[in-house]
């Protein structure tokens, strides 16, 4: 059965909710009745907090009953990856080790913000094992399931959080990116990501990865739900020390400006390498929409992917050690190889690839003189299937699980602001990266939300529920 707030944004059901045309509680039993429908296909879900959420819903509708303001994502459901702190639930960080820990005393950040802005969270998501993973394959609680193919991968490692969204089952999810996982979901699951500056969004009270790759951010189905979930959770932290900006301008009121004055450019070289014709297809109809056919060369990308490889793996290693020597059994075997492999990598390489990174933003930083945003592919192809080992492309056999973030860890290496937006194909959708100078975040929103007016992306209605 469908109720009224099934096909809503988030910014619907807020504004349904302010005006009292929807109660909270009618939006969140709403949206706990999808979940227990459809997860049981999408395995999105690690933890659904229905009484939580049952009694934060009243409480929104005590307070709009008494005519106080309750924010702007009023009785908006969502969900969160599930290595941010949930109150009373343990952080798994999509391990097995990790459910041994203590539930969490206090929600992350985020979260919180979330919820000052009026939002419900409905429960923790599936996710790849410490984030090291861009399949949305968990060992532990079985794969995430591709909501427009329940037999092709997610995308990790926010897996769980592109096929929620994806699937409608919430309109707002947060996940992490460390070397693109946000944007790799938001490409395989036809949904709209942002991975926003380095520093930009606090990433306090969740279980870190690589803490000088890690970012936060939002997943939705459209622009303006990806805006106000991002507007809803800036601002500085002190619990975070990387996240000392001062807060920006709301993003949400602005989107509907003119972008045409924008100098648009599309990334050429190794951006255009390695990819499948359905991603050269979704680069080629964005560029078009938006005029742009100024190629730029983002110098040394290969090399920036390997630099990315290095410092991930050695900081990953380090993070993990103790649980490497004391529970190496209890990882997923995949994961722990490559965190025992980089535990081997030699101090002077990782200090090649931390000086090389310096100039390497260096370089591209110049690039945003003379261009505003720059268009990449998000993933070199759709979704895979599940399991899927390889791909071959012009009949070279490729890895998937190492290709897969091919064109996002060049970006997230210096923590350049990205938007990926959906491009609908048949019979899968793919992403692309709109990438702005750093603490642009607005211009490449503004981008994308010109690109959804004219239909050129769209997140499209799942077709495997």
């Amino acid at each position: 059965m469908t109720t009224k707030s099934d096909s809503l944004s988030a910014a619907e059901i807020a504004s349904a909710v302010t005006g009292r045309e929807l109660s909270a509680l009618e939006v969140i039993e709403a949206a706990l009745a999808r979940i227990e429908r459809h997860d049981p296909i999408l395995n999105a879900f690690t933890d659904v907090t229905a009484d939580r959420a049952r009694a934060k819903a009243r409480a929104i509708d005590t307070a709009i009953a008494a005519g106080n303001s309750v924010g702007p994502l009023a009785g908006v459901p969502f969900a969160a990856k599930n290595l941010f702190d949930v109150q009373g639930l343990p952080t798994r960080a999509g391990s097995k080790i990790n459910r041994d820990l203590a539930p969490s005393s206090r929600d992350a950040t985020l979260v919180e913000r979330m919820e000052a802005a009026g939002a419900v969270l409905v429960g923790a998501l599936n996710m790849g094992e410490y984030a090291y993973d861009f399949t949305g394959e968990n060992l532990h609680d079985g794969p995430s399931r591709n909501p427009h193919d329940p037999t092709r991968m997610t995308g990790g490692s926010s897996g769980g959080s592109g096929g929620a969204v994806g699937g409608g089952l919430v309109p707002i999810a947060l996940g992490s990116d460390t070397n693109g996982s946000i944007r790799v979901p938001s490409s395989f699951c036809g949904i709209f990501g942002l991975k926003p500056t380095y520093g930009r969004l606090s990433r306090a009270r969740s279980f870190p990865f690589v803490a000088s790759l890690d970012h936060l951010g939002p997943f939705a189905r459209t622009v303006s739900d990806l805006a106000l979930a991002y507007d809803a959770m800036q601002g500085p932290d002190p619990d975070d020390a990387a996240c000392t900006t001062l807060p920006a301008e709301p993003v949400t009121p602005s989107l509907a400006r003119d972008v045409g004055y924008l100098r648009v450019a599309i990334a050429g070289g190794y951006f255009q390498n390695n990819v499948f014709p359905e991603a050269v297809e979704a680069v080629a109809r964005v560029a078009k929409a938006l005029g742009a056919t100024r190629t730029v060369e983002i110098p040394e990308a290969a090399r920036a992917r390997a630099a990315a490889y290095v410092i991930t793996t050695t900081e990953g290693a380090s993070l993990h050690l103790d649980r490497l020597r004391q529970r190496a059994g209890d990882f997923d075997p995949a994961v722990r190889d490559r965190l025992l492999a980089g535990a081997m990598i030699p101090a002077p390489l990782v200090d090649r690839a931390q000086k090389f990174r310096r100039w390497y933003r260096a370089r591209v930083l110049e690039l945003f003189k003379t261009v505003d945003v720059i268009l990449a592919p998000a993933t070199p192809c759709v979704a895979p299937k599940l399991g899927q080992v390889n791909f071959v492309l012009d009949g070279v056999e490729m890895p998937v699980r190492a290709n897969i973030g091919i064109h996002t860890q060049p970006i997230s290496l210096i923590g350049l602001p990205v938007v990926a937006v959906p491009v609908p194909l048949e019979p899968m959708p793919i992403g692309v990266q709109i990438i702005a100078a750093p603490w642009r975040e607005d211009i490449a929103l503004r981008v994308a939300h010109a690109l959804e007016r004219i239909g050129v992306v769209a997140a499209p209605q799942p077709r495997g529920l």
